[in-house]
């Protein structure tokens, strides 16, 4: 700098005087040279942009800061094809994904790590650096041994490809474009350059070296130095702290208020110039009109995701207008709560100045050193200093006190993402009996899914249809799934009456599932129907009992047509709540023994969980019969009957029978005496007479509904022979 320049050559020709008088010329000179012409420090929203354009200014980070980088490499959007199967006999579809691989410069310094990234503005990789869209990811540190990225290298050409040193990047491979609108998104880092706090004062001086000596111990949470990065960084961070600035004759020295201050004697003041006399320490005060009333201070707040917070101080007495700071640094909300607190001090405080003169042994003085003056209890900053006649006159602007205390500060609300980790894939591959309206004509199994941990978003869905000898993919899952396990046995209950006897306590996933109440109503319109085992039941009240546990009651039983159930529950079976947008569907080829499904999802690793189902199809099979018993006729026959059910038509309509959803009403009975050979019918009613052999005191009898895709499950029941029908 000038001043460093000047000071040294007067050094050599006049010793003290002359250094002295170098410093003050220098000083003078400074401010030409170094006279404002535009910020040239960050402002806020610099970090907020992503960027590829050359010539653009990459920033040195200090701390921790949320910056979105320049794009310096990328390659072409890379196009997959898939076909996916939509059953049997039904062509295939192309579908097409995309994905890009490029990087992200950062800083102009060495950083340490890489915390959060956001994409559009959400969270593409949480704090324990779990992604949530499938991508390779690398990060150069910028250090002085840096090698080639390969993948770059792999692109570009042996001996073509830039290390980058002294250059943090980042580099994403065939990054996931599906959930972007397959474009690349904007994206912002969480760099963390220097772990925890740093001190003003250690900023200042990795900038500028050897020319400036920095001792501002206060400490930020982060600081991006942009552009004329010296200059910038002591304008920009002297809008956080109060210190002074001045020319030591050997390099510029910046220190912070607290400094000890040069003492300006008794003796010292009231100079005489020729005849001119002049006051001691004569003061001047401007009016108290052209102070604001409030400050407000502009910042990044790191609890709000490094989003613009702002701070305010207020003082009774000024105009009635607010004064702004933009403070492009990561504060805590309470140290920028300090700051706008001390700078409306300062700011105060400086409408007192003054001029005093100075005998010439008083030369050392120069601009920006802090003096106590005798007389004065206020500490003063030296604003201008000229020599003539050998007077030194300096003119003080008088500073604030300042405070140590740190005042309480309220960060304000934000919209936070989510951060918990993706973690892995649990689902249930469920064979659903008939839920909605209509007859299905297809097997069609439903993916309940969900995480482990609720940042669980979703997994790709494969299916095999050979014994897991090959897959295809069958799409995703759908919104996360209430899924669970039962903590219990549900005891036996009656699926013709609400269940009021029986209870089951139920433990779910993670602790971002809850359940809750229904009323009739609901009940009737479907809520709360969820696959306990095999059985769909139905509960009036969730209770709560902590630690993601409810315990279910007021239960209704054998939902849609799984009375077969009600009697095989065990402790740590399956519990599904059935939700139309939480259930994904997967249609399979009729008649096929096994079906086997994979979820594939970023947390689930090289072993992703599978799920087999034998003999798929539920939904294609009649309902089992009703109401089957058995009245002896007079003439010893047995006279059976039952009620015919549809896997259509759930909804109670009056004076209306069931619609029969099938080609034909047909049943097949089979009648087994204890002694004797067994009887099998098939009949078109549902009715049938008996005749039992000779010696028979019991039968066993079962009816099954013939449908177009196979026989419903059996309605069964016991007839003792010898006590009457």
């Amino acid at each position: 700098m000038a001043t460093l320049i000047l000071s040294t050559v007067g050094g050599l020709f006049g010793g003290k005087i002359g250094r002295a008088v170098g410093a003050i010329a220098g000083n003078l000179i400074d401010r030409k040279l170094f006279a404002p012409k535009g910020r040239q420090g960050p402002r806020l929203g610099d970090l907020a942009f992503q960027s590829s354009q050359y010539g653009a200014l990459i920033p040195k980070l200090y701390g921790t800061n949320r910056v979105s980088g320049t794009v310096i490499w990328a390659t072409d959007l890379r196009e997959d094809r898939k076909k996916v199967s939509n059953g049997k006999g039904q062509p295939k579809t192309t579908t097409f994904s995309y994905s890009a691989s490029f990087a992200v410069a950062l800083s102009a310094r060495r950083i340490l790590r890489i915390g959060r990234i956001w994409a559009d503005g959400n969270l593409l990789r949480g704090s324990a650096g779990d992604f949530k869209v499938a991508t390779g990811f690398r990060l150069h540190d910028g250090g002085a041994a840096q090698g080639v990225d390969p993948l770059i290298a792999s692109a570009e050409g042996r001996g073509r490809a830039p290390a980058y040193r002294g250059l943090a990047y980042v580099v994403f491979e065939n990054l996931q474009l599906g959930d972007f609108g397959n474009r690349i998104p904007s994206l912002s880092f969480e760099v963390i350059a220097d772990e925890g706090d740093v001190s003003v004062g250690a900023i200042i001086n990795d900038l500028a070296g050897r020319a400036v000596g920095a001792d501002c111990p206060t400490r930020i949470g982060g600081y991006a130095a942009y552009g004329d990065a010296v200059r910038g960084a002591v304008e920009t961070l002297g809008s956080a702290i109060a210190f002074s600035a001045y020319d030591d004759g050997m390099r510029l020295r910046v220190t912070e208020t607290g400094a000890q201050a040069a003492a300006i004697t008794e003796a010292d003041l009231g100079a005489v110039r020729g005849e001119e006399r002049s006051a001691r320490l004569p003061i001047e005060r401007r009016s108290a009109s052209t102070i604001p009333e409030t400050l407000s201070i502009t910042y990044y707040e790191p609890s709000r995701d490094y989003q613009q917070g702002v701070q305010r101080a207020r003082r009774d007495g000024g105009a009635r207008r607010e004064a702004k700071i933009e403070l492009p640094v990561v504060l805590a909300p309470e140290i920028a709560k300090q700051i706008a607190e001390r700078q409306l001090d300062r700011i105060w405080a400086a409408r007192a100045s003054a001029k005093i003169r100075l005998p010439w042994r008083r030369i050392d003085l120069v601009p920006g050193q802090r003096v106590a003056v005798a007389g004065s209890p206020a500490l003063w900053r030296v604003d201008a200093v000229t020599l003539d006649r050998m007077v030194i006159e300096a003119d003080l602007v008088r500073l604030s006190e300042g405070g140590a205390v740190i005042p309480n500060a309220d960060p304000g609300r934000g919209l936070i993402q989510n951060d918990a980790p993706h973690g892995a894939t649990a689902f249930h591959l469920i064979d659903l009996p008939p839920i909605e309206a209509g007859v299905a004509s297809m097997p069609h199994l439903v993916v309940a899914a969900a995480g482990v941990s609720s940042g669980w978003r979703r997994a790709a869905l494969l299916l095999s249809i050979d014994g897991g000898a090959s897959w295809e993919e069958a799409g995703v899952t759908a919104a996360p799934a209430i899924i669970g396990a039962a903590d219990a046995v549900l005891g036996v209950g009656s699926a013709c009456l609400i269940d009021e006897a029986n209870s089951v306590e139920v433990t779910l996933l993670n602790a971002a599932m809850t359940l809750g109440n229904a009323d009739a109503a609901g009940l009737d319109a479907g809520r709360n129907l969820a696959m306990l085992g095999d059985e769909l039941i139905q509960f009036r009240t969730a209770l709560p009992l902590g630690n993601n546990r409810y315990r279910l009651s007021g239960l209704y039983r054998g939902r849609r047509g799984t009375q077969w159930a009600i009697a095989g529950h065990g402790a740590g079976e399956r519990f599904v709540l059935i939700e139309r947008d939480a259930l994904a569907a997967i249609t399979v080829p009729p008649s096929l023994a096994q079906v086997m499904v994979m979820a594939v999802g970023i947390g689930d690793g090289a072993m992703p969980p599978t799920r087999t189902v034998l003999h798929p199809g539920q939904a294609l099979r009649p309902i089992a019969p009703v109401h089957l018993c058995a009245e002896r006729m007079g003439d010893g026959r047995i006279g059976l009957n039952w009620v015919r059910r549809s896997r259509d038509g759930w909804r109670w309509i009056d004076s209306v029978d069931a619609p029969l959803a099938e080609e034909q009403e047909r049943y097949r009975l089979t009648v087994t005496p204890d002694v004797g050979a067994a009887e099998q019918v098939e009949t078109m009613v549902g009715a049938h007479l008996y005749s039992p052999p000779a010696g028979a005191t019991s039968l066993t009898v079962s009816v099954v509904q013939i449908g177009i895709f196979g026989p419903s499950r059996a309605a069964v029941i016991m007839i003792n022979l010898t006590s009457g029908a």
